[in-house]
C-alpha cells in the first residue's frame, strides 16, 4: 500500500475518483476515473461532531462543508479541505447514503462522469438551502430544508437517505394508515346513511 493511500486523512475517497475543476459549482467536483459498479463505496467522511450553535458560529464557507448526521447534530472537519469534501449536489444524483457518513453508487458510473448526491438526502437545516444550478432536467431550482418531505424524493431515494431522515419518513408513513382507516370508515358510514335514506318508504 502506497504512502498516498495511508496518509493521515480525515476522510476516505475511493481511488477510482479524482478531483476536477468545476467553476460553475464553487470551483471543484469529483469525477470517476474508472468504471464504478452500483453499490460500490465512494467515500466516507470524518470529522468532529458539532451542534447547531457551533455550526452557527462557523463562517459561511465553513458551513458549506458541514454534513448533517442527526437532528441538531453535524459533522465538521476543521483544517484544510480534502478532496472527499468536493462531492457536489445534483437533483439527478448517482450516489446516495449508506449509513450516516458513507456514499455509495446508486447505479453504474462511467469514467469522466461527475459523482453527485442530492443534498436533500441528508440536510434538513435552513442554513443548507441554496439556489440550484445543477443543470439536470429534473432540477428543482432550489434545494430546501424540507425536500426530504417530497413524496417523489422519498420514493426515489428510499434506502439511501441519511438514517435520521429515513426514520422521519418512516414515522410519517406509519401515521398515514390510521388516518386512511378513519377516512375510509367515515366514507363507509356516509354511504350507509345515503343507502338508508334512498331506501326509506315515501310518506
Amino acid at each position: 500500500m502506497s504512502e498516498d493511500t495511508i496518509h493521515r486523512a480525515t476522510h476516505f475517497l475511493s481511488l477510482k475518483l479524482r478531483r476536477e475543476g468545476f467553476p460553475d459549482k464553487g470551483g471543484h467536483g469529483i469525477v470517476a476515473a474508472a468504471p464504478i459498479r452500483r453499490g460500490e463505496l465512494l467515500c466516507v467522511w470524518g470529522g468532529r461532531i458539532v451542534n447547531r450553535a457551533e455550526v452557527d458560529a462557523l463562517s459561511e464557507v465553513e458551513r458549506s462543508y458541514v454534513l448533517q448526521i442527526e437532528d441538531q447534530l453535524y459533522l465538521f472537519a476543521p483544517g484544510p479541505v480534502e478532496h472527499a469534501e468536493y462531492v457536489n449536489h445534483s437533483c439527478a444524483p448517482n450516489a446516495g447514503f449508506s449509513g450516516q457518513i458513507s456514499l455509495v453508487a446508486l447505479r453504474s458510473i462511467r469514467p469522466g462522469e461527475e459523482v453527485c448526491f442530492d443534498y436533500g438526502m441528508s440536510e434538513s437545516s435552513d442554513f443548507a438551502e441554496f439556489d440550484c444550478r445543477c443543470g439536470a432536467p429534473s432540477c428543482r431550482g432550489r434545494v430546501r430544508s424540507d425536500d426530504w418531505m417530497r413524496p417523489d424524493l422519498q420514493h426515489r431515494y428510499r434506502g439511501f437517505f441519511s438514517p435520521y431522515l429515513q426514520r422521519r419518513i418512516d414515522g410519517l408513513a406509519e401515521s398515514l394508515p390510521s388516518v386512511s382507516r378513519v377516512r375510509s370508515a367515515s366514507s363507509r358510514a356516509s354511504r350507509r346513511r345515503s343507502t338508508v335514506l334512498v331506501a326509506a318508504p315515501a310518506t
